[in-house]
This record gives C-alpha cells, structure tokens and sequence, in this order.
C-alpha cells in the first residue's frame, strides 16, 4: 500500500512538472524559446555590401521591412470619416506603423453587393487609391465567405443554376476590375467552419471559383484563411482541408491564419508547433487577422474597453512574444492586425492608440521591436580595399557614401546585396 503511495505521489509529481514547464513556456516574458533571437538573425537578415574606396564614410538607413507588418483597413478610409481630425490621424499612424494592410470589410461581397444588382466599388476604389499612393500592398478580403449568416439573403434565394452563375460573374468581374492591383485574395473564407457554397454546388465549387478568379486576372494570387489554427483547436481540420484543395488543383498561393483566436495570453508552445505543422506544405504563411487579447478574453466577451496599468504591461509582453515567435519562424512571410485605434478596432483593448490618439503600451512595445529592435541602421568606413558590410535586416535602404545616396532591396529571396559606388 506505501508503495502504491508513493507511485501515486510519483506520477502526480511528474505530471505538475510538465505542467509547470508548459505554464513557464507560455507565460514567461520575451518569448525565451531557445534559439528565437539566433532564429531571427538566421532567417531575416542578410548581407549588404558596399563597394567603395578606402577610407569613405558610409550610412546604411532601413527605410522599410520586406516582412509584411501590416494591419487591417477600415472602410472609412475608403467612405469619409466623421471626423477630419481622425481621418488624418489615421492615415498618419498607419503609414508610420505598418508597410502592409488588408481591407477588413470593403471587398466582402456582402458589403459591395447587399441587395442584389446594386454594387458599390467605391469604398474598394478610395482604399486602393490611398495604398497605391503610398507604396502599401494590400489584400483582398474576401472574394467569397461561406459561412451561412454571412451570406446573403438574396444569394441564399438563387436556385443552383442561378447561384452558380452568380458565383462566377462575382468572380471574374471583381479580379478583372481590380487586375493586378491587390498582392492577393482571400478566395472563400473560413471554410472548415462552413462552406454554404460547397454544400450547395458540390465539393469542386472551390477549384470553379478558383479558375472564374483566373479568368479575370490569370495572375490572381488566391489564398486559403480560417480560424482557431495557431491554438492547435482547428489545426488538425486545416491541415486536412489544405491537403485536399491541392490534391484538387486548387491554385493555393499561400495559407492566411488568423491571430485573435486566443484569450489575454497564448500558447506559445502550441504557436510554434502550429507553423512548424503549416510549413511542410512549402507555401507563404501570413497570420492575416492579428488582435492581442483575443476574442476568447474578457475585453470582448463583456465589452471592456480599457485595460488597468498591469494589464496593459501584461499586453504589451504578449504581443512582443507573439511577433517573437512567427517573425523567427522561416515559413511566415507577413502579420497584420485587425484594427489599431480604439476608434475602429472590434476589440478596442487591443489598439495601439487610444480613442484620442495617444499611444498604449502595446503600441510602443511594437513600434520597440518594429522600428529598434528589429531595424538597421549602421555607419563605418569603407576598408583598406573599399569594403563595408553589416548584416541588415531583409527590407529596402538607403545607402549614403560621402553624401551620395542610393535606394537598394535586401531581399530574403538573394540573402545579399551589393552596392557598387565606384561605377560610374
């Protein structure tokens, strides 16, 4: 009976253990997986290079990341804020934070098309007008979305026939429209959580979508976007759900997973175990809907808008771990917030700036590790044959020789780049 005892008490000890390490991996602070900050070094910087004579004084300046650190943007930039005010604070903050973006509503098709015959482009039109202007590529989100409450209800009234061919002209005329403009689409969105069209026209409906895509813009880059995978819940659901849209032909460009599934912390062991899992596939990994808390925390569920003191230095960690771990990780190319100000933010807890445009902790913990931390900025002198290398971060830069300036991209892609300033 002791000895039974004392097994008992063995295996109870031994099961808290890995408890407590687990609950170390995921609550402790700087995201201090072994290896991370080799990780990052490893995989997102390279070598530039200058070539000029011996002696001269060099600046190498990031101007920007080749990382997508982008966020959503929301359709009063496209249709007129209320506010002025708001209206130039917004675009100010987006361009001085975030190199990328996504529209958050304006290319649903239950926002352009409600009722049916009466499609609006304009809000689409206004968004990709100021993202050109500026130099931001963005996605498209979504061509289609199939989880029934958001289809609509004239759609849901088509008979097969007609929905089919509804489904094509949606297709084809909104990528021929906008060709070539959006870096990519979402092409049906969430579908291991509902698939209205599938159950409707059958289990090639995606792969139809796919090629009426095509035929509007052949170049058209359409990606897969679900939920509740980088917890590990839905994990094993989309790696099936992936295998089967290639086994297909469906043209996947690149996996979109979402980021706000989680509460006021994450997993972090279960984060990276979910990209090493998406990366065996060899496509693009963009964590395209990015909230920190999440929408399984206490600031959506009872609608609380602000956070105390602790909280927000408790945030302002969980964001700094969680871009830790998908920046290190080699297979994810991109992440983007849903929202940053409070003004246009479903979970306002979560922005970067307040209400009033002041900044939060989670705000200045980003810009530390977007614009410091993660940023190149480097001067020297060209060596006894005219050398001068630093390791850089991947991104675009300006490279300054004696007051002569150039621009130059130091792409993952080649891992280095040279910039000759002897050559004429």
């Amino acid at each position: 009976m002791k000895n039974s005892v004392y097994s008992a008490k063995g295996i109870i000890l031994i099961v808290l253990s890995t408890l407590l390490i687990r609950t170390g991996l995921v609550q402790q602070s700087n995201a201090q997986i072994p290896g991370i900050d080799e990780s990052i070094a490893k995989h997102r910087k390279g070598i530039l290079t200058v070539k000029a004579r011996k002696g001269d004084k060099i600046t190498v300046e990031q101007i920007r990341h080749e990382f997508w650190f982008g966020c959503a943007i929301s359709s009063s930039l496209g249709s007129g804020f209320r506010d002025k005010n708001d209206e130039i604070q917004y675009k100010a903050r987006f361009l001085e934070n975030f190199n990328s973006a996504v529209t958050e509503n304006a290319v649903k098709w239950a926002s352009m098309e409600p009722r049916k015959g009466e499609v609006n482009y304009s809000v689409t039109d206004n968004i990709l007008k100021w993202t050109e202007e500026n130099n931001i590529p963005l996605r498209g989100h979504n061509l289609f979305w199939g989880i029934p409450q958001f289809v609509q209800s004239w759609v849901k009234e088509l008979n097969d026939e007609e929905l089919r061919s509804t489904l094509k002209n949606r297709a084809e005329t909104v990528t021929k429209k906008y060709s070539g403009r959006f870096a990519e689409y979402d092409l049906n969105n969430e579908m291991i959580h509902g698939n209205y069209y599938e159950d409707r026209l059958g289990p090639e409906i995606t792969k139809l979508m796919a090629q009426w895509a095509h035929n509007g813009d052949p170049d058209a880059k359409l990606w897969l976007n679900d939920y509740d995978i980088l917890t590990g819940n839905k994990l094993p659901d989309f790696l099936a759900h992936v295998r089967k849209m290639l086994k297909q032909g469906v043209p996947v460009a690149g996996l979109g997973v979402q980021g706000h599934l989680h509460s006021d912390t994450f997993d972090r062991v279960r984060l990276k175990e979910a990209l090493d899992s998406l990366a065996v596939f060899n496509l693009p990994i963009r964590i395209t809907e990015f909230n920190m808390p999440g929408q399984r925390s206490k600031y959506l569920k009872e609608k609380i808008l602000t956070m105390t003191p602790q909280e927000e230095e408790q945030n302002a960690r969980e964001i700094a771990d969680y871009y830790r771990i998908c920046f290190a990780h080699p297979a994810v190319d991109g992440i983007l917030m849903w929202g940053f100000w409070a003004g246009a933010n479903w979970i306002p807890a979560s922005s970067m700036y307040n209400r009033d445009w002041s900044i939060t902790k989670t705000g200045e913990a980003y810009r530390d590790l977007i614009f410091r931390e993660w940023w190149t900025n480097e001067s020297g002198t060209a060596g006894r044959k005219g050398f001068y290398s630093v390791p850089a971060f991947y991104g675009k830069y300006r490279v300054t020789v004696n007051g002569i300036s150039r621009e130059v991209d130091l792409l993952k892609e080649k891992g280095n780049v040279i910039v000759d300033f002897r050559s004429k």
